[in-house]
């Protein structure tokens, strides 16, 4: 499975996978430590265009803010 990070905060993260022959991308907001920790999937889409639809809609980030997870 990838995964893209934002580069700002590393809270918003973005999976790929691989589900009956077809890709989806899930957006997860990621809670702080002081914050209980814990993850919050905010949607998930089956397109490019979807996800950057996505992000503009709940996110203040974009498709260039994200870098592949180390």
């Amino acid at each position: 499975m990838r995964e893209w990070v934002c580069g700002c905060c590393g809270r918003w993260r973005v999976s790929v996978e691989l589900i009956r022959g077809r890709y989806r991308y899930r957006l997860v907001h990621r809670y702080r430590a002081e914050f209980g920790g814990g993850s919050n999937v905010i949607g998930e889409v089956s397109s490019v265009a979807e996800l950057e639809e996505l992000l503009r809609r709940r996110t203040r980030i974009g498709l260039a803010d994200l870098h592949e997870a180390a």
